[in-house]
């Protein structure tokens, strides 16, 4: 008999968590004290692996397509990156950077040409073999962020100076572990761009089903900007800033400033 769940929020640790809506089988909850809708029950280490093991079935396949205009963005968001480390100055060289769910390697290709040292990880080994062959000068992972987090800090002093992490973040189960992971890899001063889709935005359809992102149970939790400016506090995050987004997305760009907050 399986245990029962403990509902609570990820980010708020509240308990009053109502039942928000179901979507093929699948119930979802809303924290009433930050918002945080979240999947449950929430899956479980070995129903996630489960789930990703066929690569399609998050859409890996169909983001290789149109390549051109993915690398376009991947060097904007790159320069973006670069300019709020370093203040302006081109002092990429020797400096690490690291894409969570680097999939084709469009983003890891934009790095090294802009002249960082470069990694990528991805719980899928097709997408790694992929970026590999087509994108090669940068170190390449596959498996969990969490782990690799725990494996990098006991091998090595080096800390990443830029991390990019993009659409990631609503596919896990443990966002605190999560986050966490990232930022014990940073380096203090270090800069966090990250997207996950917004459901506090104003385009966001009223009817979540309608909503082309409400995908259950691939996306495991949705944000706004409060609660994700809450959870990335906890370790130590910052928001500086945050991008205009037409469509229902966060783009943000956070800083390690090294002390955490709590709840």
């Amino acid at each position: 008999m399986n245990a029962p769940e403990d509902i609570r929020c990820q980010v708020c640790d509240s308990h009053d968590c109502p039942p928000l809506i179901a979507k093929d089988g699948w119930q979802y909850r809303r924290c009433t004290g930050c918002g945080l809708v979240f999947l449950s029950p929430m899956l479980n280490a070995d129903e996630l692996a489960a789930l990703y093991a066929n690569p399609d079935s998050g859409g890996t396949r169909a983001y290789f397509r149109k390549e051109t205009s993915k690398l376009r963005r991947a060097r904007g968001r790159v320069r973006h990156l670069t300019k709020a480390m370093t203040g302006g100055k081109n002092s990429t060289n020797g400096r690490l950077f690291l894409d969570v769910g680097c999939s084709g390697g469009f983003m890891t290709q934009a790095a090294m040409a802009a002249g960082f040292t470069t990694w990528g990880i991805d719980p899928d080994g097709d997408a790694v073999a992929h970026a590999e062959e087509h994108y090669p000068g940068a170190t390449y992972r596959v498996g969990g962020l969490t782990e690799f987090a725990a494996e990098f800090a006991s091998q090595t002093k080096d800390r990443f100076d830029a991390v990019y992490c993009s659409e990631v973040l609503e596919h896990v189960a443990d966002a605190n572990a999560f986050i966490g992971a990232i930022a014990s890899v940073m380096a203090e001063g270090g800069v966090l761009y990250l997207t996950t889709p917004d459901i506090g935005h104003w385009r966001r359809p009223k009817n979540l089903p309608d909503w082309d992102v409400f995908t259950p149970p691939h996306h495991c939790l949705f944000f706004s900007i409060g609660n994700l400016t809450r959870l990335m506090a906890r370790h130590g995050l910052e928001i500086q800033h945050r991008q205009w987004a037409f469509k229902p997305g966060l783009k943000v760009l956070a800083r390690k400033v090294g002390q955490k907050t709590g709840v």
